[in-house]
């Protein structure tokens, strides 16, 4: 009807004028004027007055008084079609974090009286055994009861290669189980799961806002007030200056100015910048609790990282076998005998060795607290444990093992030295390069702080091109570290841990990270950021998605206000209508929107 009307009024047609012209634009108008002046109203009546429904109201209202419909009518069109770009750019900004919520299983097959029954994984409790079928949501936290199994937890963290656990192992609600039929026993509740805690904490992120979010709706409500007075004087004022004063003139330059002065594209399209920096880091498998962690992770300079589990996969695996008179399987057969009886992770490595033939049965086996295993395998006394259990029993050991830095097993068989294993926890595949990218994102200082032995903790930051590195630390003592750090105020801190044992220097942080956050309770309680693939390189990711929204956030507040300011000094002369007031509102805050729905395509 809008662009009829203006063709109507280009050609002059006789018909068209009048009340006929009034009728037909105000027709034009209510559909698009009018939600926007009953949200003004609303507004007023909960003691909201000067909001941007307001002044798009009074401008346009204003608007048709002076005789200006065509401009009434369109200043509402294109206010309503901004607002429909706007919706579809916050739709599309979530939905990275919506793809996390339909993980959430919705049934769970639990063994009940004798049979599986189909119930809400809400009403399943703790040590209950469920059934889940190829294809199928794993519904709650637990372990695994089956052989094995594989997973896809793509949707959790990121990682599309399928993830095999083995009978005993941790399984988590929201991965989808891929080969064969399992069974799993539920260790908690749903709303304890895992996946329950993050989707919470990720529908909960917006809420906690940046500091220049914060400041541009405090700016908005004592801004559009003063624009208001302001559009009051620029109608009254030139009455006491001008000579040839006409109040139509100065009322439609107020008109202009109302339009312009309309915050919308900086309430609109900063929210949704930060909107689309946690989307974006949700779809890659970075979580952070709330837009301000996206501006804190800009301003970062320092990052101290632990060892075991951040830049190791926390997985030992044998290194090197040294058999002393002893065939090497023969002598692996008699160690992994008395390693059977133990749950230490070096005995699960030791385990992993193929050794042929038959194999070996140990007995008596006794295990003596900080030293080792004591026992027999066939018919001969057997330790197995460090230098210290080999001195306690007489057991002279080569002088060789002191010389190693690695984590090492000695072997005594039938009361002599017969070797030793050396055992060690291998690097992530991706950190060599993650050290080289932080340090090229601005990353002045790297350190590692580990509670392994401070010799294996010098080697790894050796390896690793890390220049300060301390083991043999307790989490207390990582915290006095960090306090250290934090003594110097241009010091901006970020601690990345596993989250376990970390927890108070994640706290004590400027921007605490946890790895691997997926299984830890700890990590999604304490951390402001969770990396829930394990993969060190995700935090050159977040970094680089903190920039990139920050630049965006303050590419779109200067594209504002530098629009508008311009815009404003030519309506306030008289050298621009309405449909340029159009522009500088609807049309920036469109070009605001786009700006931020970028961030969808870069990540």
């Amino acid at each position: 009807m809008l662009i009829i009307g203006i063709a109507l009024d280009y050609f002059h047609v006789d018909f068209f004028k009048d009340w006929i012209r009034i009728v037909w634009y105000g027709v034009a108008y209510i559909p698009v004027g009018f939600p926007v002046v009953k949200e003004g109203w609303k507004s007023i009546t909960k003691g909201d007055v000067f909001t941007e429904f307001f002044l798009m109201s009074i401008a346009t209202i204003g608007a048709f008084v002076i005789g200006e419909y065509p401009e009434g009518v369109a200043v509402m069109l294109f206010y309503a079609v901004g607002e429909l770009f706007q919706s579809a750019a916050v739709n599309r900004a979530k939905s990275n974090i919506k793809a996390l919520l339909d993980v959430r299983p919705n049934e769970a097959l639990v063994y009940r009286n004798n049979d599986y029954k189909s119930v809400n994984p809400e009403t399943v409790e703790i040590g209950e055994k469920v059934k889940v079928r190829v294809g199928e949501k794993i519904p709650l936290d637990g372990i695994l009861l089956s052989k094995k199994g594989s997973f896809n937890t793509a949707a959790l963290t990121g990682e599309s290669k399928p993830d095999t656990i083995i009978k005993g192992e941790k399984v988590f609600a929201g991965s989808i189980n891929m080969d064969g039929v399992i069974e799993i026993e539920t260790t908690k509740e749903f709303k304890d799961s895992s996946i329950a805690r993050i989707l919470d904490m990720v529908q909960n992120a917006t809420a906690r806002k940046s500091k220049t979010e914060l400041f541009i709706r405090k700016f908005a409500r004592v801004y559009t007030p003063i624009v208001v007075f302001l559009a009051i004087a620029v109608t009254f004022l030139p009455y006491f200056f001008v000579d040839d004063y006409v109040f139509r003139d100065w009322l439609y330059r107020a008109l202009i100015f109302l339009v312009i002065s309309c915050p919308c594209a900086l309430v609109i399209s900063i929210p949704l910048g930060y909107f689309g920096g946690l989307g974006a880091a949700s779809k890659n498998g970075i979580l952070f609790k709330g837009a301000s962690f996206l501006d804190a992770m800009t301003k970062i300079n320092i990052l101290v990282m632990d060892k075991t589990g951040t830049v190791t996969k926390g997985v030992f695996i044998i290194k090197e076998i040294k058999a002393i008179n002893w065939e090497e399987k023969e002598f692996m057969k008699y160690l992994m005998a008395m390693e059977e009886q133990s749950t230490h992770p070096i005995a699960k490595a030791i385990l992993e060795y193929k050794a042929d033939g038959k194999d070996f049965q140990a007995s008596e086996v006794s295990e003596i607290a900080g030293k080792g295993l004591k026992g027999k395998v066939n018919g001969k006394p057997v330790l197995v444990g460090n230098k210290a259990l080999m001195t306690a029993n007489n057991i002279e050991v080569s002088k060789e093992i002191d010389t190693i830095v690695e984590s090492i097993v000695l072997v005594s068989i039938d009361s002599q030295f017969a070797g030793y294993v050396v055992i060690a926890d291998e690097l992530k595949e991706d950190v060599k390069k993650t050290i080289t990218a932080l340090h090229k994102v601005g990353i002045k200082k790297i350190m590692m702080l580990s509670g392994d032995k401070d010799s294996i903790t010098q080697k790894v930051a050796s390896v690793l091109n890390i220049q300060e590195a301390k083991g043999g630390l307790l989490p207390e003592d990582k915290l006095n570290e960090v306090e250290k750090l934090k003594q110097n105020s241009e010091n901006k801190i970020a601690f990345i841990g596993d989250g376990i044992n970390d927890a108070p220097v994640l706290a004590a942080s400027d921007v605490g990270i946890a790895m691997g956050g997926l299984g830890s309770d700890v990590a999604i309680e304490t951390a402001d950021v969770i990396i829930q693939t394990d993969q060190p390189s995700k935090m050159v990711k977040a970094i680089q998605i903190g920039r990139s929204t920050r630049k965006i956030v303050w590419q779109n507040i200067i594209l504002a206000f530098g629009v508008k300011v311009i815009v404003l000094i030519l309506g306030a002369g008289g050298l621009a209508t309405m449909w340029e007031a159009v522009f500088a509102d609807v049309g920036v805050a469109l070009l605001a929107i786009l700006n931020a729905v970028r961030l969808q395509r870069i990540y």
